[in-house]
């Protein structure tokens, strides 16, 4: 008589394979600006500090090259915060306080990043030499 298993059967791929497949995801299209104000004396402002390299890569300011990202350094014991500026109207205020940076990152893509609009695929013209080559494959 065997044990059933009960668990995965391999490993998760940790915590930094996690933030990356979510900034894989971050879409600042709808973005017109971000603000991230903390403290660097505040025990928390870790994960401020964390979101503010992790949203600077290239690779995601290539999305919306008019975003303005503002870091705002105050010297006030006041709690990290994450303000984002919509286009459209209104914002979105994360409370870093208490959220990894993981977490930042899933409700950012849950709350602002499905707001873009999917992009369009203009059809590809085919000139007619190139239908000659699809022929004779």
């Amino acid at each position: 008589m065997s044990i059933y298993y009960s668990g995965t059967f391999k490993r998760s791929s940790g915590v930094i394979s996690a933030i990356t497949k979510q900034l894989k995801k971050v879409n600042l299209k709808p973005v017109k600006r971000i603000q991230v104000q903390f403290d660097p004396f505040h025990p928390n402002a870790v994960t401020a500090r964390d979101f503010l390299f992790h949203i600077t890569t290239p690779k995601v300011l290539e999305s919306n090259l008019n975003c303005v990202i503002k870091p705002n350094v105050v010297c006030d014991r006041s709690e990290p915060e994450i303000k984002v500026d919509l286009l459209e109207k209104g914002s979105v205020k994360f409370l870093a306080n208490n959220l990894t940076v993981l977490e930042i990152l899933q409700q950012f893509n849950k709350h602002v990043s499905s707001l873009a609009k999917p992009e369009e695929e203009t059809p590809v013209q085919v000139t007619k030499l190139e239908k000659k080559r699809q022929k004779k494959r």
